[in-house]
């Protein structure tokens, strides 16, 4: 069985019957409602009409409430406060389940994207993130899929993907095992590795880092490929430590890790760096994810 739901008078033309109440004028409850006096005073009538009662008497001087409209009154007002309730409670409601921006990062760069997550959630309304640590296969296979709103991706960038906010972070350190006599090194170049296995990805686009740094280690039996992409630098620091190779490190590593079998010594390779930007799909762009592109560049601004 289905109800029936009777039509209800317009909120508008309530909220219009209470405003000539508390004024006890047509002038000064337009003005109140920013409308016309004639708008003000055609609202009442339909009103009065929909409800088949006369609300107010009205003379060349004065605007009395009837008896029926002095009973209706505070109906009309309980109306219109549940009515600004229902309203603020669903803004309220909507900011919570507002949009969730999937952040896709590598490892490396935690730091920088959970400050990217507490600045978008300190916004009116918050905008709330999930941040999914991803290497770059992981992060680009994402975004085609929709499963990924942005991600930082290293290069080289995707051409299918829009990239903003674009930065680099210095490889300035090479972690050596504790016990290598390397460790006392108070600064390392590639022509003292010659003897040392270099941990490098499969993957080296020209131009990039890995393929600047293979062309000054001379030979193949230098270096040992560990995987196609090197996205978690900290998780390699396992294998400097049981001696299968050296890795060179950004300093945002050195920064914050701290091993009793690893020592970070100072490199100097031609001024290596990871270059790393934002991207995203141009086919899914939302204010929600201009936000967090512009919350990566005022972090990166602030470093």
């Amino acid at each position: 069985m289905v109800s029936r739901i009777d039509p209800a008078p317009p909120l508008r033309e309530v909220g219009c019957f209470a405003a000539v109440a508390r004024h006890l004028g047509f002038s000064r409850a337009a003005a109140e409602l920013g409308i016309s006096q004639p708008a003000a005073s055609q609202a009442v009538g339909r009103l009065e009409r929909a409800l088949g009662l006369r609300l107010f008497e009205r003379t060349s001087r004065e605007v009395r409430l009837t008896a029926a409209g002095a009973a209706l009154l505070p109906y009309a007002e309980a109306l219109l406060d549940g009515a600004t309730a229902f309203t603020a409670e669903a803004l309220r409601l909507a900011a919570q389940a507002g949009p969730v921006i999937r952040f896709a990062y590598p490892s490396l760069l935690g730091e920088l994207a959970a400050q990217v997550a507490r600045r978008l959630a300190r916004r009116t309304p918050p905008i709330e993130v999930e941040l999914r640590p991803s290497g770059w296969a992981a992060a680009t296979a994402a975004l085609a899929a929709g499963e990924a709103s942005v991600a930082i991706v290293g290069a080289p960038f995707p051409r299918e993907f829009t990239t903003a906010a674009r930065f680099h972070v210095p490889v300035d350190h090479i972690a050596v095992p504790a016990g290598d006599p390397l460790a006392g090194s108070s600064e390392l170049r590639p022509d003292r590795l010659g003897r040392h296995k270099i941990l490098m990805p499969g993957d080296r686009p020209p131009g990039g880092m890995w393929a600047r740094l293979a062309v000054r280690l001379r030979g193949p039996h230098q270096y040992r490929v560990v995987a196609d992409d090197i996205d978690d630098f900290a998780a390699l620091l396992d294998l400097v430590a049981a001696g299968a190779g050296l890795l060179p490190t950004p300093h945002l590593l050195v920064r914050s890790v701290r091993r009793a079998d690893v020592v970070f010594v100072p490199f100097e390779a031609g001024g290596l760096r990871l270059s790393y930007g934002v991207a995203w799909s141009p086919e899914r762009v939302s204010p929600e994810l201009m936000a967090l592109v512009g919350a990566v560049q005022e972090a990166l601004w602030t470093r």
